[in-house]
């Protein structure tokens, strides 16, 4: 098995020198609902020729050592997938299905996954067929060892060449911005404790950064080589716009990380910088009036006084932000707090 640790620094840490936290108080198998330890969410869009093979996998995989369920999120299908789910669910009593109204995406459907999920652990898996069920056991595994959440690295991928490489760029480009070096961000099989996956607000397309989310609030996040297969049914949704909202998105994922919490460190910053360097323009352009030059034709002028004002307003904004997140933090309740918590000795 071959697995590694995302660091806490930017220091790279090797797998052999990894010592991982103690399991906190709820061990990830504590049973959260009589009869179910494993939930398996897999949410889907028009993939009706998977499903029952993915089942079977699934049931092959699993049964004998876990007790467990698995929730289909069909994501608004076309074609004849909720009817396969229909006859799954009336075949096996550990088959749940959540259908929505239409099309809201992954990160929608992983939401309203986990919100019906029942176990103490949550794997996430895609209904393609190319993550492999097997793999799940080698998850579950390493969350005993004190991870919160593991990611899936596919090492040996079966994608196009371009996929591949856009996929390389992304991968370290989000380990460049957030701080958290993954060699495959987006993999869809992972492993949570439920506590992770329940404490994580997907919307958008966030999806993509579940790993650096559990991250920023304080999760203790790991990888794992997993195997890939070649897609079996339909075809791949993966293009160059989804490439492009990718890195949207990891603005906004970079911004909530650093700065939700202190949006004056961002915009005063900022702010000071701006009206500092405006300051320095004016200052000089009434040394030079006092000499008896003629400023007011000059551009230099209107950007000095450009520069103050929206340094100003720039300023003004974070101490704003300021104010909401205090009203905000005020607000937080007992249980919000007590999700910050890994441990408590008494």
């Amino acid at each position: 098995m071959r697995w590694t640790v995302a660091p806490e620094s930017r220091a790279e840490l090797r797998a052999g020198e990894l010592s991982p936290a103690p399991v906190s108080a709820g061990s990830p198998l504590a049973v959260s609902d009589p009869g179910t330890q494993v939930s398996v969410v897999v949410p889907l869009f028009n993939e009706a020729p998977s499903l029952r093979p993915l089942y079977d996998e699934l049931a092959a995989s699993l049964d004998g050592g876990f007790q467990w369920e698995v929730v289909f999120v069909d994501d608004g299908s076309t074609d004849a997938s909720y009817q396969e789910l229909a006859g799954l669910h009336a075949e096996f009593d550990n088959v749940r299905v959540v259908r929505l109204r239409r099309n809201f995406g992954k990160a929608a459907a992983l939401a309203a996954g986990f919100e019906h999920a029942r176990g103490a652990v949550i794997v996430t898996i895609d209904a393609d067929l190319q993550d492999d069920p097997a793999e799940i056991p080698n998850l579950v595994a390493m969350l005993e060892e004190g991870f919160d959440l593991v990611s899936g690295w596919k090492l040996r991928r079966c994608d196009s060449l371009p996929r591949r490489l856009l996929s390389r760029i992304y991968n370290r480009a989000t380990g460049w911005v957030t701080g958290l070096r993954l060699h495959d961000m987006n993999c869809g099989l992972k492993a949570y404790r439920a506590e992770v996956a329940h404490d994580l607000h997907l919307y958008g397309e966030l999806h993509r950064y579940v790993p650096v989310l559990a991250h920023q609030r304080g999760f203790r996040v790991g990888e794992i080589a997993v195997n890939h297969r070649v897609r079996a049914h339909g075809r791949s949704r993966y293009g160059p716009e989804r490439f492009l909202r990718g890195f949207l998105d990891l603005v906004t994922v970079a911004f909530m990380g650093r700065y939700r919490y202190r949006p004056l460190h961002l915009f005063g910053g900022l702010g000071l910088a701006t009206g500092f360097a405006g300051f320095v323009i004016l200052l000089y352009l009434t040394a030079i009036k006092i000499r008896g030059a003629g400023i007011g034709e000059r551009p230099l002028l209107l950007l000095g006084v450009l520069l103050v004002v929206v340094g100003v307003q720039l300023l003004s904004l974070g101490l704003v932000g300021e104010l909401i997140m205090g009203n905000h933090a005020e607000r937080k309740s007992r249980d919000e707090r007590a999700t910050q918590v890994r441990n408590v000795l008494t």
